[in-house]
């Protein structure tokens, strides 16, 4: 990403969870994608809160997906940086993202998002 760090970005080094279509049963049946999905909603949400970093209206997402461990390392060689195209789609991938960082993102009237393979999961977010 050609990219640096700085008070308009921010950055978390977490493997990107989709929100996932929840229904009123998963207030106690407590499913593993909906616990996955409350658990990157809060790290992202306390990485902001302690950057002092808002949400602005004008946003640039990158995912980096990380590789299945499965993959050799050819194919992980191959594909690093490589477009990620398939599950999760990238709408969902945006709208986790939009409800961590934000009660209410009506107000965000632009988002270029881009997901592609990565040794590691991360979530960069410019505010442009």
């Amino acid at each position: 990403m050609g990219f640096k760090l700085n008070k308009s970005n921010i950055s978390i080094n977490i493997q990107p969870v989709a929100k996932p279509r929840m229904t009123r049963s998963d207030r106690w049946k407590k499913r593993p994608v909906v616990l996955k999905y409350w658990q990157f909603k809060d790290a992202l949400k306390e990485k902001a809160e302690q950057k002092n970093w808002n949400l602005s209206k004008d946003i640039t997402i990158y995912f980096s997906i990380a590789m299945p461990k499965s993959w050799s390392k050819k194919k992980k060689k191959q594909m690093n940086r490589q477009p990620h195209q398939q599950k999760p789609d990238i709408d969902n991938l945006i709208k986790s993202v939009l409800d961590s960082l934000a009660e209410d993102d009506s107000y965000v009237y632009s988002v270029k998002a881009v997901k592609s393979w990565s040794e590691k999961g991360n979530v960069w977010i410019i505010n442009n």
